[in-house]
């Protein structure tokens, strides 16, 4: 990653973005619920996997779809980081 910004930070922007949300990225906690706060469904969680995919370069096995795994930007951090490690990149 070649910014400043952390990995909570392209997060939250990339979900505001891809999911129309109607807040600042700012106004979202690392410890939100992401399906309840924001009414999250399959569809719209789909759209945060390819989010995760273009904006990390990262791709996600079925193995690694759990709704504790994406329940909060912390917990997508946590799984963000995880896969940049095992492919050898660091994260901020």
């Amino acid at each position: 990653m070649p910014d400043d910004t952390t990995v909570e930070d392209r997060l939250k922007a990339m979900i505001v973005e891809r999911l129309f949300l109607k807040v600042a990225p700012s106004e979202i906690a690392d410890d939100d619920i992401l399906m309840e706060k924001f009414e999250i469904d399959s569809v719209r969680l789909f759209e945060i996997v390819i989010g995760l995919e273009e904006v990390f370069d990262i791709s996600l096995e079925d193995d690694e779809f759990s709704i504790e795994r994406f329940e909060s930007v912390k917990a997508i951090a946590a799984l963000v980081r995880e896969k940049l490690q095992a492919t050898g990149r660091a994260s901020a």
